[in-house]
């Protein structure tokens, strides 16, 4: 009997902040959550970095970017 894996991957929506390097760009990626003690909404960020192939993406463009397998030592 086989398993069956998801093969959902995670998408994540964010701002691209830089594009300085070849093939890659850096996404801001917003998220709202809880505070734990003061049950405040408070916003936090993660940056990720991403390829970009054809470098058609420029700064302050949204972008979409899905969750792979590990590729380099960065992410």
């Amino acid at each position: 009997m086989e398993q069956q894996r998801s093969s959902q991957r995670k998408t994540l929506t964010g701002v691209v902040v830089s594009n300085k390097m070849q093939k890659t760009i850096v996404v801001h990626v917003d998220r709202l959550m809880k505070h734990p003690r003061y049950q405040k909404i408070v916003k936090r960020f993660n940056k990720f970095k991403a390829h970009d192939e054809k470098n058609e993406a420029k700064i302050g463009d949204r972008v979409i970017i899905e969750e792979t397998r590990p590729l380099s030592k960065d992410w």
